[in-house]
């Protein structure tokens, strides 16, 4: 594993233990709206702060950009952490055990380490490019489906811009109408993890962040699947707008999104 992969699986890991310190106690968490149906918590904002600082004290001329504490630029911008400390806030409030932490490292603007921790399962999905994807140090791929009737997908709706619902909706209508199922469960970190580890056969989902996001789509490519945006390009970091599977999945749902 490199070196700064295994900076980041330490900071996914010390994050994990105080989210799941605070898990069973929701009587203490102080919750604030960033926005419409946006949340952040003091756990948010502890975890990234252990997060950032175990990885600055490794890589102190590193940039970072976090979700709650935004942008910071250092000696070497060429050299960036993406971090999302609690992807799944509103699942971790409500006691859904469905939530990560998500670290990636950004090297002249390419994804090249990814790592996503699951501590409610206890598993560290790790990759770097070229060197593939794993969940515990076993080596994952896409599943090999080649329809999209009876594939097994996920997707998440666009609750905090509800003025991309009615656009958004038809295509999931069709989607749904020729999948098996989808599953909207919260976390778009693990739905990406859970492609590459071939639980899902496909992912698409609007509107996300580059925190949400950078890590996942590492592990996809290099579990051998393809990653883009509604438009059919690879700037799903900028846009927000992902679809993720293996290339036949992915062609289908792009068919669909791009109508």
């Amino acid at each position: 594993m490199h070196p700064m992969v295994n900076t980041a699986v330490n900071a996914a890991r010390q994050a994990g233990k105080l989210i799941l310190r605070a898990y069973d106690d929701k009587n203490r968490l102080n919750i604030d709206a960033k926005g419409l149906n946006d949340y952040v918590t003091q756990i948010d904002k502890a975890a990234e702060f252990t997060i950032i600082k175990i990885l600055s004290e490794a890589y102190p001329d590193h940039s970072i950009l976090a979700e709650e504490s935004g942008q910071q630029l250092r000696k070497n911008p060429n050299y960036q952490w993406i971090i999302d400390p609690l992807d799944g806030t509103l699942n971790f409030i409500n006691n859904f055990g469905h939530f990560c932490i998500s670290i990636a490292l950004k090297v002249n603007n390419i994804i090249e380490h990814g790592v996503i921790y699951d501590p409610i399962r206890n598993e560290m999905f790790t990759a770097s490019r070229g060197s593939g994807a794993n969940v515990d140090s076993k080596r994952i791929r896409v599943n090999k489906g080649t329809e999209l009737a009876g594939s097994f997908l996920a997707t998440g709706f666009p609750v905090r811009q509800p003025d991309l619902l009615e656009s958004y909706l038809p295509s999931f209508n069709n989607i749904l109408k020729q999948a098996s199922d989808v599953r909207i469960a919260g976390s778009a970190a693990l739905n990406l993890a859970y492609v590459a580890a071939g639980r899902l056969d496909g992912y698409f989902e609007p509107n996300l962040n580059a925190w949400d996001i950078a890590a996942g789509s590492l592990m996809v490519l290099e579990a051998g699947g393809y990653v883009g945006d509604y438009n059919g390009g690879e700037d799903y970091l900028n846009s927000g707008n992902i679809i993720a599977g293996n290339m036949k999945i992915y062609k289908y749902l792009l068919q669909e999104l791009k109508r």
